[in-house]
């Protein structure tokens, strides 16, 4: 996978292939962070220092060389995941996980444009967006169960939501700072909740502020979410119309 440099017999060629594979890797690690996954080839062959020729020859395709930058985050992200499907209480998994995956996004346009768009033929990002689906499956089941999650959200309904916001936190954070995506990945997470138990109505004999619901108390039903879900095919066809984040204006 990711297309390995052209050797010949020679002990001195493989070691400059190995080593022109490596700088291609690190320049498009950079390069990728600051202008998203379409970047120019001649800007990521000229800061590793080689040819065009050379980074065609080691990776033939946009995907295999995203695949070869990327693949270690990405398992980081689904190692998250699992850490998630783990935790006693649904809520703090999806939580703590979604907090993993914000921090992840703001970390560079690159990471940003493979979690929140459609790449094809990135092995590593297929298995990843399998395993995000497959958690927040879990998660929501889970949290629907706890009484955490509102009962009509769907995992398409999330994740739109999640790839839509994550959309704006290179925006956000180059305006704000670093963490400013966690006031709004907050307000998103408070829409998941059912509501809370509305307080009882004051008898007319006690015109005084109402006692506080018992913490038993059944939480009102919370109203129908208008128009209809996004099914699996819309949803990724959303995410291909949003297409890579563009390069930085010159």
């Amino acid at each position: 996978m990711g297309g390995g440099g052209v050797e010949d017999g020679t002990p001195g060629r493989r070691r400059d292939a190995r080593r022109n594979r490596e700088l291609l890797v690190a320049a498009a690690r950079a390069v990728f962070a600051e202008w998203g996954l379409d970047a120019p080839w001649d800007v990521i062959a000229r800061r590793a220092g080689v040819g065009n020729a050379t980074l065609y020859r080691h990776f033939p395709t946009r995907a295999a060389l995203v695949d070869a930058v990327f693949r270690d985050r990405l398992t980081g992200t689904m190692d998250a995941g699992e850490r998630a499907r783990a935790a006693g209480d649904a809520w703090q998994g999806l939580h703590t996980y979604l907090r993993a995956v914000f921090a992840t996004l703001a970390a560079d346009r690159g990471t940003n444009d493979l979690m929140t768009t459609r790449v094809e033929g990135v092995e590593a990002l297929d298995a990843v967006h399998n395993h995000n689906r497959e958690t927040m499956e879990v998660l929501l089941a889970r949290g629907r169960a706890e009484g955490a999650v509102r009962g009509d959200v769907t995992v398409e309904d999330v994740l739109f939501g999640l790839a839509a916001l994550g959309r704006a936190v290179p925006a956000l954070t180059a305006v704000t700072g670093p963490d400013a995506w966690q006031r709004p990945l907050a307000l998103f997470l408070d829409g998941l909740r059912p509501p809370a138990a509305p307080p009882a109505p004051a008898s007319p004999s006690s015109p005084a502020s109402p006692p506080p619901a018992s913490p038993g108390a059944q939480a009102a039903p919370a109203p129908d979410l208008p128009g209809e879900a996004l099914t699996a095919v819309q949803l990724g066809a959303v995410l291909e119309e949003l297409g890579p984040h563009r390069a930085p204006k010159a």
